[in-house]
């Protein structure tokens, strides 16, 4: 069993689940969504992109595109939230609730999208 193997596909398991995690309730609705929730998919995202560097296939550039696709949304994501509830006067809203999950909601296709290819990819090495 190769170990970087395995720490690399945890990662990549733990950011869908996050990110799900974070995805699911009410779009519009504040409680049901947990700013530490995505703070922690972000890191997870962004710790599973670090771990997608130096793969020189085909599947790892696309696995890497993908990764930034997800570090890419769920950094507008944070910063949405952070200047609605630090720097206008309305706070966050259901509007602009909607407008996080939908950011987190296409983090979580890129995300799927990595770890059907990741599945593709194991069990192509088995032949």
């Amino acid at each position: 069993m190769n170990m970087s193997k395995v720490v690399f596909g945890f990662f990549v398991l733990l950011a869908v689940t996050l990110n799900f995690g974070f995805f699911i309730g009410d779009i519009d609705n504040p409680d049901h969504h947990n700013v530490y929730e995505l703070f922690a998919a972000l890191v997870v995202g962004l710790i599973a992109t670090v771990l997608k560097f130096g793969e020189r296939s085909q599947i790892g550039a696309v696995l890497l595109a993908s990764s930034l696709v997800v570090d890419l949304q769920l950094i507008a994501a944070a910063i949405i939230w952070a200047v609605a509830a630090n720097m206008t006067d309305g706070g966050v809203t259901p509007a602009v609730m909607a407008s996080i999950v939908s950011l987190s909601g296409g983090a979580l296709l890129a995300n799927l999208l990595s770890l059907v290819l990741l599945t593709l990819e194991t069990a192509g090495l088995g032949r």
